[in-house]
């Protein structure tokens, strides 16, 4: 690529820099090159030690890859992390969750807790995420502040929840907020029906007209458990993805988070809807909840991304481990050891993300043109020793402490390991300050 006529802000000079588009390459002593938050270069180092930069960052032994996108989770759940853990899913939603969350949950809540969320998903190098959570608006003005890139997805429920009296108040509180955002360079808006189970008829197709009126996603908790799926079918004699497809649900813009239980008809629906799947293994694997047959989708050709999941059935928000499950799982799953290589499963965890949340065009693979939002992960120690191919030393050797540096749109948000924008000892304590109150310690 010829020396760009523009002066760059950023000059990256990384050992590897994996694109991701086109797939399975890696580039060896490469450069890319920034300019107004977008990626305005790539090419060989002894080019771009030609192009003029404000700041030329030299990242020896480091792997230099698009962010990870987090495409499901629930962000302020990280302050219940560990509360009630080695529980099925009903009894650990209705009996501790639900409860809990009638009682704690607050503008303060949500607003704590998602910057804590944030913080520990910008460490582990994510540089955007999805959202369902309450108090919507509360979440997305934390994520404005903190420079992160996040799909806000409007909870909505049959019943009253926390900031929002019915689905109705939750429609119209989402409606508003997407009009307000619709222009933000870094926040898109979602609708969130929690799921078939808590979701009739009636708020299914005013949110599958809304959506449409405004061209916004349908995120949802779809086929999560054997159960669900069983309890379905013994009601109505319809599983719930066949309910949503009657319901004109599904489509290009449709999230289905989970899905454990793929049938030959849901899969055929699947493909036919060209709707995409949000895996979370070990969420899954934690509450007993089903495999989502990765390989499977993926070979007929469904986009399938990757989340973690709420950090209280989880317990953590890091993305680079929850890819490695998901590349081990799929094997097993798959009863194949060439199911989701290294490659593809970082595939998952980038720009099948973005394909998911409908930002393909800006962000997801290193391309010119893209929004640079860039990782940088430390492949030089001892755990990462010998180096064959980085790409599978990143995915099956290397831990979310490797990461070191990220930019979204250009700006770091990580340098050297530390947060520049979010003040790591200031969100422990007041995450300590929670624990303190909801396990009662604080009286």
């Amino acid at each position: 690529m010829p020396k760009p006529a523009i002066a760059l802000d950023l000059l990256l000079l990384p050992t590897w820099l994996v694109p991701v588009e086109p797939a399975g390459v890696v580039l060896k002593d490469h450069g890319l090159g920034v300019r107004d938050g977008c990626i305005v270069f790539i090419g060989p180092r002894a080019e771009a030690l030609k192009c003029e930069a404000a700041e030329v960052r030299e990242l020896p032994g480091m792997l230099l890859s698009p962010g990870l996108i987090n495409a499901h989770g629930h962000a302020a759940m990280t302050l219940f992390r560990g509360l009630a853990d080695d529980l099925p899913l009903m009894t650990w939603l209705e009996q501790h969750v639900w409860p809990a969350e009638g009682k704690w949950v607050d503008e303060d809540f949500v607003r704590d807790g998602t910057d804590l969320a944030i913080a520990e998903q910008i460490k582990g190098g994510i540089t955007c995420f999805s959202d369902m959570y309450f108090y919507p608006k509360v979440a997305s003005e934390r994520v404005h502040n903190s420079g992160i890139r996040a799909q806000i997805a409007i909870p909505i429920l049959d019943f009253p929840i926390p900031g929002a009296a019915s689905a109705d108040d939750a429609i119209r509180q989402g409606i508003e907020l997407f009009g307000d955002l619709k222009h933000h360079p870094r926040i898109k808006v979602a609708f969130g029906p929690h799921a078939p189970y808590t979701v009739g008829d009636e708020n299914l197709e005013k949110i599958r007209v809304i959506a449409e009126e405004l061209d916004a996603a349908i995120h949802m908790h779809v086929h999560e458990t054997a159960f669900e799926v069983q309890q379905a079918v013994d009601n109505t004699a319809e599983r719930p993805l066949a309910r949503l497809g009657r319901l004109g649900l599904l489509g290009p813009r449709f999230q289905a988070v989970h899905m454990t239980q793929i049938s030959d008809e849901d899969l055929a629906l699947l493909v036919e809807s060209n709707c995409s799947v949000i895996h979370c293994p070990e969420s899954n694997l934690k509450l007993a909840s089903g495999f989502c047959p990765v390989e499977r989708l993926w070979q007929a050709g469904v986009n399938v991304a990757v989340g973690t999941d709420g950090a209280a059935s989880n317990n953590d928000l890091d993305l680079l481990g929850e890819t490695r499950t998901a590349a081990l799982l799929a094997k097993a799953v798959a009863g194949s050891a060439t199911a989701l290589d290294a490659h593809r499963a970082l595939r998952m965890a980038t720009l099948n993300g973005a394909r998911t949340l409908g930002i393909e065009a800006t962000v997801g693979s290193l391309e010119v043109g893209k929004a640079a939002d860039l990782v940088a992960f430390d492949l030089s120690g001892l755990a990462q020793q010998p180096i064959y191919d980085p790409v599978s030393q990143l995915i099956y050797a290397t831990g979310r402490d490797c990461v070191k540096h990220l930019w979204v749109a250009g700006k770091p948000l990580l340098e050297d390991g530390q947060l520049t924008r979010l003040e790591e000892p200031q969100l422990i304590a007041t995450a300590q300050a929670w624990g303190r109150r909801i396990s009662g310690h604080d009286e």
